[in-house]
């Protein structure tokens, strides 16, 4: 207990050294983007955002939807939404007991990941044969968590793909500028300001799409390793679960004579 206690805590005290230190890069390239943009000119962010010609209004869309996406898998991927910590308690309580038809009910009472997979291995429960048929009950489990998994990694998958998305789209906003740049030269404006208006435009798409690529990136990595490690979690706890029932494990240590 002492163990996964010191692991929980140095998981939770590395977590929050790699948010101080996204947060502080996110905090040190605002600051200098800000104080260069007020050393060049006293044009607001809304200026830049406007500038940054129709693309802009996709990449704050995207930024929409990623916000979104982030939202919904810090509140639903936690491992106290998974497998609520009285609801594994409980049924660990009731599954030493062999009580296969209260555990049931109570799985179907409480719904979440760790009920709705438990109340499928235990439809498979057979007292009458070899460790009351633990086997099938294992195999239901893998296949539960593994189709569960998959589901909710599709979500966390869209993350990476607006990563990816994002770069691409302020390249298109780039070459929008380009084409504005040398529209004016066909047209033979060739004074400094024709120039600066589709220049600008160019190289604010693309830092938009970066500064949409790169929260993107971090935030697909940071919920594919929390899924990873809470389904992780997740399988382990259903298999001492299903320990208790076969009267391979105890809820309590046993007691030294």
């Amino acid at each position: 207990m002492e163990e996964r206690l010191d692991t929980h805590m140095k998981f939770k005290s590395g977590l929050g050294l790699w948010i101080f230190i996204f947060a502080s890069t996110v905090l040190l390239f605002t600051s200098s983007t800000a104080s260069a943009v007020e050393v060049t000119s006293n044009k607001s962010l809304l200026d830049l955002y406007q500038e940054g010609g129709p693309i802009m209004h996709l990449i704050a869309l995207c930024s929409v939807a990623v916000m979104a996406l982030g939202t919904y898998c810090f509140l639903m991927f936690r491992k106290a939404k998974l497998m609520p910590p009285l609801v594994v308690n409980h049924l660990n309580g009731l599954m030493g007991q062999r009580d296969l038809q209260s555990a049931y009910d109570y799985c179907a009472a409480n719904p979440c990941l760790l009920t709705t997979i438990l109340s499928g291995a235990l439809m498979k429960a057979n007292f009458e044969r070899d460790m009351y048929n633990k086997t099938s009950m294992e195999n239901s489990i893998a296949d539960d968590c593994f189709r569960e998994e998959t589901k909710m990694m599709v979500v966390v998958n869209y993350m990476n793909t607006f990563a990816v998305l994002a770069p691409m789209i302020g390249l298109l906003g780039t070459v929008a500028g380009m084409i504005t740049s040398f529209s004016a030269l066909t047209a033979g404006k060739a004074e400094a300001t024709d120039l600066a208006k589709g220049i600008g435009e160019a190289l604010i798409a693309t830092g938009g799409g970066l500064l949409l690529a790169i929260p993107s990136m971090f935030l697909y990595f940071f919920f594919r390793g929390l899924l990873t490690s809470n389904m992780a979690d997740l399988h382990k706890t259903l298999s001492h679960t299903l320990d208790l029932f076969t009267g391979e494990a105890h809820s309590h240590p046993p007691i030294k004579h």
